[in-house]
């Protein structure tokens, strides 16, 4: 999956959510998530610091900054996924692990 395309969503809806998002980031359920050290994505253990926010649903895909829809993600699985849905992600890790397997 090298590219994918989507329309994006308006820059007034991103930036209203990310706005919500920098508050979610102070609220204590969101402290103790990362206080977990667990990315949601490859299940590996980091400091809190290392984790970052990530929308399951993505800003630019129309996600939005709740409870439901923002993980803790270490920077690597984040920078990876980038605009992918949870489909997609799978569908990206599937074909890494086919990959692996030929090799």
């Amino acid at each position: 999956m090298d590219s994918i395309f989507f329309d994006a969503a308006d820059d007034k809806h991103i930036k209203k959510e990310k706005e919500k998002a920098r508050l979610l980031r102070r609220k204590q359920w969101w402290k103790q998530k990362v206080d977990a050290g667990v990315c949601h994505y490859c299940g590996c253990s980091f400091r809190p610091d290392e984790l970052t926010m990530d929308h399951v649903v993505p800003l630019a895909r129309g996600g939005t900054s709740t409870k439901g829809n923002v993980v803790p993600s270490c920077k690597e699985c984040n920078s990876k996924k980038k605009y992918m849905l949870p489909t997609e992600w799978e569908e990206y890790l599937n074909a890494l692990g086919n990959e692996e397997k030929e090799e």
